[in-house]
């Protein structure tokens, strides 16, 4: 391999409008934030509910580091797994009506770790066409056969489990598309992994805290329960802090501890999060009025955006994507609105398929009524100007 090959790759990106740049967040996490030295009122995050900076979680992770001090020190299965982890790990089991959790550092790591802990040669995986990559990587790792259908195509999946003669079958899938932002047909995908006896892995990492009675995500959300579920959600996202873990049967999770790569070959999180989760979990059960305040700040988006040639894609969740379609566009697009003191991610290939870049607009329950206006107001004066 070659440096001068590298660069002349990222030149390559360049030029097709593909080349990433960080910005430099300088303040907390929020709705209206710090960065490179200028503010903004940002719907880049995915702190729905707008815990990531409050005090009440501040403080149990103070407290929690007083208790249990920074690190870890070692893996869950070596001398890692505080008590503070074993209380969160019930905790979490019980807010999704699930007989038991798992803890793991990071979404990925939970779909790489369940995928290939459960599944391997001669069984089968199907997966949603527009799945996150975490799910895709897992699939491939596996060494399972791959199978994708397209985007919520049941009757796509319904022949490939027809077909499928494997050991194993496993269905995967977002349940809420991170950039689409809708809804899996979860009650569908269950009526056929019943009758052609597959099990079923969610990710439910934006739909946790935002979906169902008191946030209980995307099960609550369609009142289903089953032991074929297999249930991951993150804990960075609506809860505020950082994580994920798999809920479900105990044999799915005595069998994750005894083969998850990625769960026992990892130093586990620091317990203080574990202290800041808790009471994070009891803020999202609690205050309802965070999800009511989400709900009506997307309606005032929905209807602000009339008019506009650009067009939000159907969500009912707060991830809304306005569809711009070329690359350089949606560059052009986003650049004008920061020039606005508004930040809107462009989400461009590989993440998206090519010809649908697109503007991710993120809205949170730290939002105001007044920060939205802010943000139509800026989408049609850069319409006008474009």
């Amino acid at each position: 391999m070659s440096f001068d090959d590298l660069a002349a790759d990222l030149v390559a990106l360049e030029a097709r409008g593909l080349r990433r740049q960080r910005r430099l967040l300088e303040s907390p996490q929020s709705a209206h934030v710090t960065v490179d030295g200028r503010d903004y009122v940002a719907f880049c995050s995915n702190d729905y509910l707008g815990l990531a900076a409050d005090s009440r979680l501040i403080a149990a992770a103070c407290k929690g580091a007083r208790a249990d001090g920074v690190g870890a020190g070692a893996s869950h299965l070596i001398l890692g797994h505080a008590s503070s982890h074993h209380r969160l790990e019930d905790a979490l089991a019980r807010f999704v009506q699930l007989p038991r959790a798992l803890l793991f550092s990071t979404g990925y790591m939970a779909n790489i770790g369940a995928v290939t802990a459960l599944v391997g040669r001669h069984d089968d995986i199907f997966s949603d066409k527009l799945n996150h990559a975490s799910l895709n990587d897992a699939a491939q790792l596996s060494r399972a056969n791959f199978k994708r259908y397209m985007h919520c195509d049941l009757a796509a999946l319904e022949r490939l489990l027809a077909a499928s003669m494997a050991r194993r079958k496993l269905v995967v899938t977002d349940a809420v598309f991170s950039m689409d932002g809708d809804i899996a047909p979860v009650r569908e995908l269950l009526e056929l992994c019943e009758r052609f006896d597959a099990s079923l892995l969610l990710d439910d990492a934006h739909g946790f805290g935002v979906l169902g009675a008191a946030g209980g995500g995307v099960l609550s959300h369609f009142k289903v329960a089953s032991p074929r579920i297999i249930y991951m959600a993150t804990l960075g996202k609506a809860a505020g802090v950082s994580g994920a873990f798999v809920a479900g049967e105990p044999d799915l999770i005595d069998t994750l501890i005894q083969g998850a790569r990625t769960y026992i070959y990892t130093t586990a999180t620091p317990p203080m999060l574990a202290h800041a989760l808790l009471a994070s979990l009891e803020i999202i059960a609690r205050e309802n009025g965070r999800r009511e305040a989400l709900a009506r700040l997307i309606e005032q988006l929905k209807t602000g955006v009339a008019g506009l040639r650009w067009q939000l894609m159907p969500s009912e969740t707060a991830i809304q994507p306005l569809m711009i379609g070329g690359n350089a566009e949606v560059m052009r697009v986003s650049a004008a609105l920061a020039e606005r003191g508004v930040l809107v991610p462009a989400i461009r290939p590989p993440t998206v398929p090519t010809g649908t870049a697109r503007l991710r607009i993120s809205l949170s329950a730290a939002h105001t009524d007044e920060d939205v206006a802010r943000l139509l107001d800026a989408l049609h004066c850069v319409e006008k100007a474009t």
